[in-house]
C-alpha cells in the first residue's frame, strides 16, 4: 500500500459530494454561498481534516518502516554470537524501537559490569558475575526505553482522537445556527413553504456533513494505530525478556 492508496478513496469520496443534483446545483454551490459562521466552520473543520490525514499518512510509513526494520533487527540478535555485533549493527536498525531498547541495555550491561567486581566460577574463572541487583537495573533501564519508543509512537494520537470525537459535535454547531438564521429568515416571508426554508436547512446540514467527513477516517486511524502500538509494545516486552534471558544465561 502506498500513499496514494490512502489518500485516493478519500478524494474520491470528496468528489462524489460533488455530483450535480437536480435544480438546486451541486453540493459544492451549497458550499460556496453559505454564509460567515458556516465557512469559518468548514475552514475549521477542513483544517482538522487534512492534519489528521497527514498524521494517518506518516503514521502509516512510519509502523511500515518498524515491521521492516524489527524483523530484520530480531533476525540479526538471534544470529550474532557477540552483543558488541548487534550494537554495531544497531546504526542499521535506528527506525526499530528494538534497536533503541537494545541500546540501553547494552549501555546498562555495561555500566553493571565495570561497577561489579568480577567473580571466579567452576566453569569460567575470572567470569565477571551479575548479581540479581545487576539484573534489576539492566530490566529498569530497558523499561524506560520501552516507555521512551512508546511516549515516540503515540505522539499525535491525541490529535486524532480529538478529530474524532470534536468535528461531529463543531458540524452540528454549524448546522444549529444555520437552522436558526433559516428559521428566522422564514419569519420574514410573507407566506411560509418548503421551498422557503429547504434551502437554508440544506447549506446549515453541509456542516454536519463535513464534520462526519472529519471524524470517520480519523476514528478509524485511531483505532487502527492504537493496534498497531499495542502490537509493537508486546515486541518489546518479548525481546526485552529475550535480552534478559541472554544476559542471565551469560553473566548470571
Amino acid at each position: 500500500m502506498t500513499r496514494e492508496d490512502l489518500i485516493i478513496p478519500y478524494l474520491t469520496w470528496f468528489l462524489a459530494f460533488q455530483a450535480d443534483a437536480p435544480g438546486a446545483g451541486s453540493i459544492m454551490d451549497l458550499v460556496f454561498r453559505t454564509g460567515p459562521f458556516a465557512s469559518a466552520i468548514l475552514a475549521i473543520l477542513l483544517l482538522f481534516s487534512l492534519i489528521s490525514w497527514t498524521i494517518m499518512v506518516r503514521k502509516w510509513l512510519s509502523f511500515h518502516q518498524i515491521d521492516n526494520q524489527s524483523r530484520g533487527f530480531v533476525a540479526v540478535f538471534r544470529k550474532s554470537s557477540r552483543l558488541s555485533e548487534v550494537s554495531t549493527a544497531c546504526e542499521h536498525y535506528r527506525g526499530s524501537p528494538l534497536s533503541g531498547i537494545f541500546t540501553a541495555g547494552y549501555q546498562e550491561l555495561n555500566a553493571q559490569l565495570q561497577s561489579s567486581k568480577p567473580r571466579e566460577t567452576a566453569t569460567n574463572p575470572g567470569h565477571p558475575v551479575l548479581t540479581e541487583r545487576n539484573i534489576a537495573g539492566i530490566q529498569r533501564s530497558l523499561q524506560r526505553a520501552a516507555a521512551a519508543e512508546l511516549s515516540v509512537m503515540e505522539r499525535n494520537m491525541s490529535w486524532l482522537a480529538t478529530t474524532a470525537s470534536a468535528t461531529p459535535f463543531i458540524g452540528l454547531l454549524g448546522t444549529v445556527i444555520g437552522i436558526i438564521d433559516a428559521f428566522m429568515g422564514l419569519g420574514f416571508e410573507k407566506t411560509a413553504s418548503i421551498q422557503a426554508v429547504a434551502p437554508g436547512i440544506a447549506e446549515a446540514l453541509i456542516a454536519t456533513a463535513a464534520g462526519l467527513f472529519a471524524a470517520i477516517p480519523a476514528v478509524v486511524g485511531y483505532n487502527q494505530f492504537v493496534h498497531r502500538i499495542k502490537n509493537v509494545a508486546s515486541e518489546m516486552d518479548d525481546f526485552s525478556t529475550e535480552f534478559l534471558n541472554l544476559i542471565e544465561r551469560s553473566f548470571g
